[in-house]
């Protein structure tokens, strides 16, 4: 395993702040977020410093009905290569459903979702992981997510389901301990029991962040300080094997970068008091070879099957996928066994989020619309689902205001400067 040492999530609205930071060995950013061959000023000026930078991708959706799209990986692939990142990371997760596998138009979640923990779910994610791996010129780690909801009649257990994704395909852990808070607090599971039955032997890095609890429901936000249960499981972690790398996230409400280099003298605190090195040195990868060579790196596991041996388990997982993202994105029936009342907080979570990212990748919108943007964003965000990312979903809201005159009361003066931008951002 790389030796990665402490790091930071890197955010543009963090960038001088991180410039700033003696000692730091890494830093992780949000691969959907960098255009290859466009570097920021800012990072590429750490990577010529000898920080260390891994992509972390948000988008792939490995834990998906359908395999992961071509494009998606070749970007990937050409980030990692770029960036002379020593691996890439990314979620086991769902993030859209529909088209030709459920007949029904596609959908994007937006977010995390989780996968369920069934035998055929974790053939289809096998599948879907040995094709990422052969596509990308470094090893592959993924996460685990933080969940508000369950999937009923599951077969097997979080270290139970990680475990056999290792054998099988090889894969590394980023293991994220304030996402098991989160299933302590939102699901009763004991992380002490999951660390325990982990393949700790895969680990790569692991992840901390800040949440807050709401009425009994803890929420991963990213936009608070680390708490001391989730410290307390990283010395948990620590206490039963050094990780090769601890990276503090922040994705909202950005404190000083005094704030968070507190927060990363903790962490290296924790990680030291349980035997392990506060700050290994760093290891650069080699030599970037030209995207997309085969990853040379797995570790053999059964043979692969054939895609007809999935066929069947992927058109499952797809109609129960899609009912799901429906029943969080129109409103349609919860699907059974889920808890409604889970369902209800997590569909008002994913179009707050939406409202958010739409007001941040075009900022120019809650401008515009002033006190009146949130409200008719959040409406617009519960009755049209998201298609094809925030941009266009920012775009489409525009055009629903301007064209139909949904939303607010809006003066000719606002309509006719939300037409412009329109123009501007077509």
């Amino acid at each position: 395993m790389v030796a990665l040492g402490t790091g930071i999530g890197w955010r543009p609205e963090l960038a001088s702040g991180i410039a700033g930071m003696t000692g730091l060995d890494w830093v992780e950013v949000v691969a959907e977020n960098i255009c290859p061959g466009h570097l920021p000023e800012p990072l590429r000026a750490l990577r010529e410093r000898g920080v260390t930078v891994v992509p972390h991708g948000v988008g792939l959706g490995l834990g998906g009905a359908d395999r992961p799209s071509p494009a998606r990986l070749v970007r990937l692939a050409h980030l990692a290569a770029e960036l002379d990142a020593p691996l890439v990371s990314e979620h086991i997760a769902f993030v859209r459903s529909g088209g030709p596998s459920t007949g029904d138009g596609r959908v994007e979640a937006g977010h995390l979702l989780p996968v369920p923990r069934t035998r055929e779910a974790l053939d289809v994610l096998c599948e879907n992981v040995r094709i990422a791996q052969d596509s990308l010129p470094v090893p592959l780690a993924l996460e685990n997510i933080a969940t508000l909801v369950a999937w009923p009649d599951e077969e097997l257990t979080e270290a139970q389901f990680l475990g056999e994704l290792v054998e099988r395909t090889g894969v590394r852990l980023l293991i994220d301990v304030a996402n098991l808070h989160t299933d302590r607090v939102n699901h009763g599971r004991d992380p002490a029991a999951v660390l325990a039955a982990l393949p700790l032997e895969a680990l790569a890095y692991v992840h901390v962040a800040g949440g807050v609890e709401r009425d009994g429901l803890w929420h991963d936000t990213h936009a608070h300080p680390v708490p001391q249960a989730v410290l307390a499981l990283l010395g948990d972690l620590c206490a039963l094997r050094r990780p090769p790398g601890v990276l503090l996230e922040r994705d909202d409400a950005f404190p000083e970068p005094s704030e968070l280099a507190a927060e990363l003298a903790v962490i290296r605190a924790v990680v030291a008091a349980t035997g392990g090195s506060a700050r290994p040195a760093p290891v650069r990868g080699t030599a970037a070879p030209a995207p997309p060579t085969p990853n040379a790196t797995r570790r053999p596991g059964p043979s692969l099957p054939r895609p007809a041996d999935t066929a069947a388990a992927r058109a499952r997982l797809a109609r129960s996928q899609h009912a799901l993202l429906a029943a969080l994105t129109t409103g349609a029936p919860a699907p059974r066994g889920f808890d409604p009342e889970r369902l209800r907080v997590q569909r008002s979570a994913l179009a707050s989020k939406r409202a958010a990212v739409m007001a941040r990748v075009a900022p120019q919108l809650p401008a515009l619309l002033g006190d009146d943007y949130q409200g008719a964003a959040l409406r617009y965000a519960r009755r049209h689902p998201m298609t094809d990312g925030f941009h266009e979903s920012a775009r489409d809201f525009a055009r629903r205001l301007t064209d139909r005159g949904t939303g607010p009361a809006l003066s000719w003066s606002q309509r006719r400067r939300l037409r412009r931008w329109l123009r501007d951002h077509a």
